[in-house]
């Protein structure tokens, strides 16, 4: 990295009115990473110039912020996406590059721990469920958005863990990612328009390719306060959107899957807003994911 010196000099020249100029330097910056960001940061608030100045740092940050996530994701995705919650946190990320981390975990792991207090070993897994039904939706308030459903807030698990509002995969997001950390067999189902979750027998459960196998003993609708359904639900459901029953639609996904699916609802979501730079962003997120491995 450059010497201080030389970075000072770098962000001053961010004022000139030249494209060309500007062009060149902004490469410049790009290259360095996030390293430079405190630089950029401090630059901005001691700003001495104008506007313009400002826009092209505020850009600057923010594009050196998102290729910064772009290979994180990758990373997470070739390391084999076995963190569902380090997953979730990048696309947090996206939109709010500084949330306090350290704070959403505290809140899930409080949450867990009061779901653990009312456990023990004699509990059926309908029994579980109710337990965590009452913390999750009595006790702290979950409840799916159906009034603004569409709000990009809806998807992001930091935003809702504190508004406790959310669509039916941050809220499947947040049970699961609890249930999973407590060994019980809970993931996430893919299936179309409503994601749910599905508990597994875990006498029959087995895990190949990062996805688990079993026998589902029920599903769970996290949108509708933990509702327990059958699998004659599911394949109603289908028969009402004329598709197939197809097994992806019956058992667990993976945790690319379900990545992709949150990209899917963010995109619709800014779509909705006619936010298209955000839209453009999050297609290159989901190229990452969807890209074939090597």
């Amino acid at each position: 990295m450059k010497d201080e010196q030389d970075i000072s000099s770098l962000i001053h020249l961010l004022d000139d009115p030249d494209e060309g100029i500007y062009s060149h330097i902004r490469i410049q910056i790009l290259a360095l990473g996030e390293e430079i960001i405190p630089n950029l940061e401090n630059a901005w608030e001691t700003n001495i110039f104008g506007v313009l100045f400002q826009n092209r740092i505020e850009q600057l940050i923010h594009d050196i912020q998102f290729e910064a996530l772009l290979k994180h994701l990758e990373m997470w995705k070739n390391a084999g996406a076995a963190s569902l919650l380090d997953g979730v946190i990048l696309i947090d990320r996206f939109q709010y590059p500084d949330f306090d981390q350290e704070q959403m975990l505290k809140t899930l792991e409080q949450i867990q721990q009061d779901i653990w207090l009312e456990l023990n070993a004699n509990l059926t897994a309908f029994e579980q469920v109710k337990v965590m039904n009452h913390i999750l939706y009595e006790v702290y308030g979950f409840t799916g958005n159906t009034n603004n459903y569409h709000n990009p807030k809806n998807s992001f698990l930091n935003i809702v863990l504190e508004s406790k509002k959310g669509n039916p995969l941050s809220l499947s997001l947040i049970y699961s990612i609890i249930a999973q950390n407590l060994d019980l067999p809970i993931y996430g189902v893919n299936l179309p328009r409503h994601f749910v979750l599905a508990y597994l027998d875990r006498f029959s459960l087995y895990k190949t390719n990062n996805i688990y196998t079993a026998d589902v003993l029920f599903y769970i609708n996290p949108f509708s306060k933990g509702t327990v359904f059958s699998v004659k639900e599911i394949d109603h459901f289908l028969e009402q959107l004329k598709l197939e029953q197809d097994p992806k639609y019956y058992q667990p996904c993976t945790n690319v899957d379900i990545l992709i699916r949150a990209l899917s609802n963010l995109s619709n979501s800014y779509t909705k807003l006619g936010d298209t730079a955000k839209v453009e962003e999050i297609k290159k997120m989901m190229g990452v994911l969807e890209k074939p491995a090597d």
